[in-house]
């Protein structure tokens, strides 16, 4: 089958959940795979060294063929700016819809934003072109929940567009059960829906960092985050929490890699804050190893209704990696850190029982911790694992594909 990969966000973008190891598999099973995405500027809105605006440029990728169409770069608080980019987007990937040469079978489409979606709606109605849709993000909500100025006034336009982007669809991808009754509730047809939930996108751990996690250690703890330091991870109530755990004790470090709109905020949050330490974003295989050489991982989530029925992707991450958790989340990835039994869980937005919880892991001896991390990656691998989203990616793929496809004519 000859597929259409269409994602405004791909490699060497950072924290992309379906990026290159994704494309290769369908490629392995026997898929052809084209990604049409954007020029790369996220998180910082600025376009990438080696990289310059044009209408389309084609490369190579570790084998994988991406198409890039041109965007306006940005990802910083302005809204205007932020719609800009979306909006640009949407354009250069109807154009290239309606006037692409190449023919392909099926489109997978990668949700945010929906205005992907919606290029490949109108688009495919043109070219008969059917799409599967992932839904990443629970939009309007979240554009909502970002805080951003003027963004309720185009909530309700939001809403409508989602409607009409899920009735083109094919097939609707959920990533967790809650998204898929939501999006039930909303008249989504149940029919289409199906939940796949996400992995990580990650290799085992390495013989070299097993014996790194069994190695003696500092005497500080240290718990680290990795990600993107924006409103939705809800990070100044960690600033806040970490101040708490200044108050009491200095056997704790609590080190954040990553860039994003509330960096500066945060940064300026945690000035008098001496046990949090901010490092640069790195490349996904150093974090890697900063978070096997960490005490604790950090999953947080600000305290919203939205993110009660979102797992975001650093649970299976952090899960993946055999390391203890900390996190601030409720709903759905609650209840599976819970399940798995790697982590110690406070309710988002809860400063002082965030701090509690870091103080207990950090408490907890260091035989139990290695425990704790042991039985999530285990649970990883039964429940989250890679292959296992894949294989039902595949046959939803060639399911989608099988109903589409023209009756054969009768003589």
């Amino acid at each position: 089958m000859r597929v259409l990969y269409l994602t405004q966000w791909f490699e060497p973008e950072p924290n992309i959940l379906k990026g290159l190891a994704f494309v290769r598999a369908l490629e392995a099973a026997g898929h052809q795979v084209t990604v049409v995405t954007g020029f790369p500027n996220y998180p910082t809105g600025r376009l990438y060294p080696g990289y310059r605006m044009a209408w389309m440029r084609r490369e190579m990728i570790e084998g994988v063929e991406v198409v890039r169409l041109p965007l306006y770069p940005s990802h910083d608080a302005s809204s205007l700016r932020r719609s800009l980019n979306f909006l640009s987007f949407f354009l250069a990937a109807l154009a290239y819809g309606l006037l692409r040469r190449r023919r392909y079978d099926l489109a997978y489409v990668y949700h945010p934003p929906i205005t992907v979606g919606l290029a490949a709606a109108l688009a495919g109605w043109v070219r008969r072109l059917p799409f599967v849709l992932d839904v990443q993000d629970l939009w309007p909500d979240t554009v909502a929940a970002t805080g951003l100025a003027g963004t309720e006034r185009l909530i309700g336009v939001l809403g409508r567009l989602c409607d009409f982007v899920y009735r083109r669809a094919a097939a609707v991808v959920a990533q967790s059960e809650g998204m898929r009754e939501a999006l039930i509730a909303r008249g989504a047809p149940a029919a289409k829906l199906t939940t796949i939930h996400n992995w990580a996108d990650l290799s085992p751990v390495s013989q070299h960092d097993k014996q790194r996690l069994t190695a003696p250690r500092k005497t500080a703890f240290t718990l680290v985050y990795g990600g993107n330091l924006g409103r939705a991870q809800g990070l100044e109530t960690l600033i806040d929490a970490a101040a708490l755990v200044q108050a009491r004790r200095s056997d704790i470090e609590i080190v954040l890699y990553g860039d994003g709109v509330e960096a500066e905020a945060l940064k300026t949050r945690a000035a008098c804050v001496r046990v949090v330490r901010f490092a640069p974003r790195v490349s996904q295989r150093a974090i890697i190893d900063i978070f096997a050489g960490a005490d604790a991982l950090l999953i947080s989530l600000a305290d919203d209704p939205l993110f009660r029925i979102t797992i975001p992707s650093k649970t299976q991450f952090c899960l993946a990696m055999g390391r203890p958790i900390v996190a601030a989340v409720a709903g759905e990835a609650a209840t599976i850190l819970a399940r798995s039994g790697a982590g110690v869980v406070a309710p988002p937005g809860d400063a002082p029982a965030l701090a509690t919880a870091i103080e207990t892991l950090a408490d907890t001896p260091r035989e139990r911790r290695e425990a704790m991390g042991r039985a999530g990656q285990a649970y990883y691998r039964e429940h989250l694992a890679f292959e296992r989203g894949i294989d039902r990616t595949l046959r939803l793929l060639d399911g989608t594909y099988a109903q589409d496809r023209p009756a054969p004519r009768t003589p």
